[in-house]
């Protein structure tokens, strides 16, 4: 299984570095089910692993001038906040047993892989659906709506903080939709904010989280040899013709969490 581990680790760097997103929603199920981490401690790993790939990804996109500083700020307060909140308070206060039906118990590690794969599927459909506003060479004023940005972030920093995804699913469609941003810049913006949103996360989950930094540290230089496979891929590649692929794929993988951690246990 490691081996199949470690391949998939590459891949969730390219989808990073091709189309800004998804490789976070596979982080969490490559370490439960390949690597047989904990989901509570898989959930801190895939923060750490998503931020350090997420900041080598976002370095292209800076010399190339498509990272919007001043959206990622508006999007990152409110996020770092959700993340730190929920990180802190949330994530410990859940019971280890949170309830039983008949002889199925539901663990804490069990409702966070069902949230995971319920996110995984929506995530499926955002990259499915034809994205009717991202004409790269449609170019709009851009026009910050403060009150959304502030939720979007504090929802993103939430999901980010609770099961480890960087939300690169739904901070495109925000920037793109909300905040007027051309594609490629609404990526590399997204790229800085996953870093900042999961790094934070990660630090604030180092107090009750024992870490097995050697495993952390492979696992993080394979994606990142994934991210710049994917960066100069998507240089010859049209990463909005991967994305309903990559999307069936994420929806299958969602589908197989939910009877993984129901009918099969």
């Amino acid at each position: 299984m490691d081996i199949a581990g470690y391949l998939a680790s590459i891949f969730i760097g390219i989808s990073l570095g091709l189309i800004g997103g998804g490789g976070s929603i596979l982080t969490v199920p490559v370490l439960v089910y390949l690597f047989s981490v904990d989901a509570v401690l898989a959930t801190a790993y895939s923060l750490f692993i998503v931020g350090t790939t997420s900041v080598v990804g976002s370095f292209s996109f800076f010399k190339k001038g498509l990272v919007n500083i001043k959206t990622a700020v508006v999007f990152g307060i409110p996020s770092i906040a959700a993340v730190f909140l929920t990180r802190a308070f949330i994530v410990p206060a859940i019971p280890n047993e949170i309830f039983s039906v008949g002889n199925f118990t539901i663990t804490k590690s069990i409702l966070l892989m069902l949230l995971f794969s319920v996110l995984m599927i929506f995530a499926s459909y955002k990259m499915i659906k034809k994205c009717t506003n991202c004409n790269e060479d449609e170019k709009q004023i851009q026009q910050i709506n403060y009150p959304l940005s502030f939720l979007q972030g504090t929802f993103v920093g939430l999901v980010t903080g609770l099961i480890g995804a960087g939300g690169g699913f739904l901070i495109i469609p925000a920037l793109v939709n909300l905040l007027k941003l051309p594609m490629k810049t609404a990526i590399g913006t997204s790229l800085l904010i996953i870093s900042i949103n999961s790094l934070t996360g990660f630090l604030f989950s180092l107090h009750h989280t024992i870490i097995d930094w050697k495993f952390l540290f492979i696992i993080s230089s394979i994606a990142i040899i994934g991210i710049l496979i994917g960066s100069f891929i998507s240089t010859k590649i049209n990463g909005k013709k991967l994305k309903p692929t990559f999307g069936w794929f994420v929806l299958v993988m969602g589908i197989y969490i939910i009877i993984k951690e129901t009918i099969l246990k």
